[in-house]
């Protein structure tokens, strides 16, 4: 099985990197490739510049990366409610890719994390409604909320043993559908 796994910030300290990076560790005999959002920097998207210029390399190759995965981790960076710029934009362009669905009906899991205690549940409800109209398939979502309290750092993995359990269980789940699928 290969998951690519999506860190929805173009931070280097990301905390949706540390949550996403942790989640695959939870998977076994799977390829693991982790996204860096900062490798698909491209201006930000405009019709006008789409009609001129096309639709940028980073884009194709970010849907190519997807295209070669079985599985998607997605832990979403939450800015005022709803994805970040970085994301956003990745996304905008990836969209305008012709005959493309962005997900390309990738089974997900999808997650967020964040310091307070809604652990980016905004930005999930908005992915929750947008994402299947761009062939997101959505097997489930997690949240972390206070991440400084129930994330250790220095061990990277959820100190939260009620929340390491649910994650646990949503990384079965996600295992259990790709090898239905390879059936």
């Amino acid at each position: 099985m290969k998951i690519l796994a999506i860190a929805g910030s173009n931070s280097e300290t990301s905390i949706n990197r540390q949550l996403v990076t942790y989640a695959t560790t939870l998977f076994e005999n799977a390829e693991i490739e982790i996204v860096d959002m900062n490798d698909f920097e491209m201006p930000i998207y405009k019709h006008q510049r789409e009609v001129e210029s096309g639709v940028p390399q980073q884009a194709i190759d970010f849907a190519s990366k997807i295209d070669s995965a079985d599985v998607l981790l997605i832990s979403l960076s939450e800015h005022n409610g709803t994805y970040s710029t970085a994301f956003k934009n990745v996304f905008d362009w990836t969209s305008r890719i012709k005959q493309r669905a962005v997900w390309n009906e990738k089974p997900m899991l999808l997650m967020a994390t964040a310091p307070g205690g809604r652990g980016g549940l905004g930005v999930l409800e908005a992915a929750e409604k947008r994402f299947p109209l761009h062939g997101g398939n959505i097997v489930d979502t997690f949240t972390l909320p206070f991440f400084n309290d129930n994330f250790d750092k220095e061990a990277q993995k959820i100190s939260n043993a009620e929340k390491d359990s649910e994650l646990r269980e949503k990384v079965n789940k996600i295992s259990a559908v790709e090898t239905i699928l390879e059936k």
